[in-house]
């Protein structure tokens, strides 16, 4: 019986170690699969910087003739570029909205750039999630989602540009108060921020920096509406001005500069005879290659993003000087992209062409991203909200709409996106030659179809492997019908997904 009773217990004994033994191991897997990196570091700090109205191609590291951006480089060289980054709606408070909450303009409601403070304050914001998950969150410049600078939910440090800000001594909400900041506005964001990451932080932080530059200084009206009677200021910092004074400026093969060029026939033509008219052109001044999208106003645009470069400087410094960049996960991007006369367009940058469209992004974190990485599967502005979360190993809600681009830098990963939607609501009127230029647009690999919501004769299919400036409309092609109904199908799914208004 003794001789049992010892087996017994050594057979328990044996049970309770198997048990404990496969318990741990899979804890050990699962707290794996729940890291992100798939390494036992501590939740990363997260840094992302939002410049306004940057081209993909407005960098050194892609090929610009005579841009020098050595620190946004420095990003590429360090971390990962990623060559087919998009937005689902090329326009400043709608973009902004989605990157803040990774959802389409149909689900978080921010649809154009007017009067939508009120709304703003309703937004279901990442960084709230974030703080959920023991984050200190900061919100440090441009929010633009109307005029109204005071704090939104899920921050805990604020300071604000009220809409638009100015270039030179800007206002800053920040304390509770408006005040006016003697400099140049890149520079005093700069300083913010990395005052802000110098802080003896008890957790782990999220800094969102949203510059103000490129854009141009513009009086603003009282609804967030931009006042096109008044000439824009493209200011570059005092110690850059005349840096590219130079420059030769080199226009695209798509740039058109005669009106002899435009097809009137097509809804962006439309538009632009429109904006031609007598009553237009008394109001908003010169119809084609104006000074929105002057020599001048590229090389402005050039000398002004010399700060944000500098800037950008500043910030990794601080990060090596406090000895943390590998435990800072930092991405840099742009809320939409500009034209310069492609398709005769300037300002108009919520079409949904690719030199609006597309837009730079860079990141980098070292225990997950190889130097040098280059990235070519599409990546979305929504998809930047739920891989701060993966990486915070935060909740991500099932509103979202984004999926975390983690896996891409992970071997055998499940199948990635080979197409996107984007969309776009005129019901903003601060061009009325843009009226009814809605859209919803279908980008895969090798096509962009667009669908005008009120011109359906005149939709755009255009093949980008053999027309990348997208010159020739193969709408109306008869043998593209089967490629033309494989894309209405298609973007009938991915409406679908993305629970969008009505295509019809």
């Amino acid at each position: 019986m003794e001789n049992q009773a010892s087996h017994l217990s050594g057979r328990k004994l044996l049970l309770i170690y198997m048990a404990l033994f496969l318990f741990y191991s899979c804890g050990r897997v699962e707290r794996h699969e729940n890291n992100p990196t798939g390494s036992n570091s501590s939740k990363p700090n997260i840094i992302m910087i939002v410049v306004d109205d940057l081209r993909w191609d407005e960098l050194s590291v892609m090929g610009h003739p005579f841009l020098q951006t050595p620190n946004i480089d420095r990003l590429a060289h360090e971390g990962a570029l990623f060559e087919n980054a998009y937005q689902v709606v090329p326009l400043c408070s709608p973009n902004r909205a989605s990157i803040l909450t990774g959802q389409y303009p149909s689900r978080h409601g921010i649809i154009d750039n007017v009067a939508r403070d009120q709304a703003s304050h309703k937004l279901s914001l990442f960084a709230g999630e974030l703080q959920k998950a023991g984050y200190e969150t900061a919100h440090i410049g441009k929010w633009h989602m109307g005029n109204d600078a005071s704090p939104r939910p899920g921050y805990d440090y604020w300071t604000c540009l009220p809409g638009q800000g100015r270039s030179i001594d800007p206002v800053l909400y920040e304390n509770g108060q408006l005040d006016t900041i003697q400099g140049y506005v890149t520079d005093i964001l700069t300083e913010k921020a990395v005052n802000f990451i110098q802080k003896n932080h008890e957790r782990p932080f999220f800094l969102y920096l949203g510059h103000k530059v490129i854009h141009p200084d513009l009086r603003q009206l009282d609804n967030g509406a931009i006042d096109l009677t008044s000439k824009p200021q493209f200011t570059p910092a005092p110690r850059h001005e005349g840096r590219y004074r130079d420059a030769t400026i080199v226009r695209s093969r798509n740039a058109i500069n005669s009106y002899s060029q435009i097809d009137s026939q097509s809804v962006v033509g439309q538009a632009l005879i429109e904006k031609n008219a007598p009553e237009i052109l008394s109001t908003f001044g010169n119809a084609l290659l104006d000074h929105f999208t002057s020599d001048e106003t590229i090389r402005d645009r050039s000398e002004m993003l010399l700060a944000i470069d500098e800037g950008l400087g500043a910030i990794l410094k601080t990060l090596a000087d406090r000895e943390i960049p590998n435990q800072t996960f930092i991405l840099f991007t742009s809320d939409n992209g500009y034209f310069y006369g492609e398709h005769g367009l300037s300002i108009e940058r919520r079409l949904p062409y690719e030199e609006s469209v597309r837009t730079p992004l860079l990141v980098r974190y070292p225990p997950l991203i190889k130097p040098a990485t280059r990235v070519n599967e599409f990546v979305l502005s929504i998809d930047y909200a739920p891989t701060a979360l993966k990486l915070a190993h935060a909740a991500v809600d099932p509103s979202i709409q984004g999926d975390s681009f983690i896996p891409l830098f992970k071997e055998n990963t499940k199948p990635w996106r080979t197409s996107f939607l984007m969309e776009y609501y005129s019901y903003e009127n601060p061009m009325p030659w843009l009226i009814d230029t809605d859209y919803k647009a279908l980008r895969t690999e090798k096509y962009k179809y667009i669908r005008w919501f009120k011109h359906e004769n005149k939709n755009e299919l255009y093949d980008l492997e053999t027309d990348p400036y997208e010159l020739n409309n193969l709408y109306h092609e008869k043998s593209m019908e089967e490629i033309i109904l494989e894309m209405e199908n298609l973007m009938a799914r991915e409406v679908a997904k993305s629970f969008g208004l009505s295509m019809h």
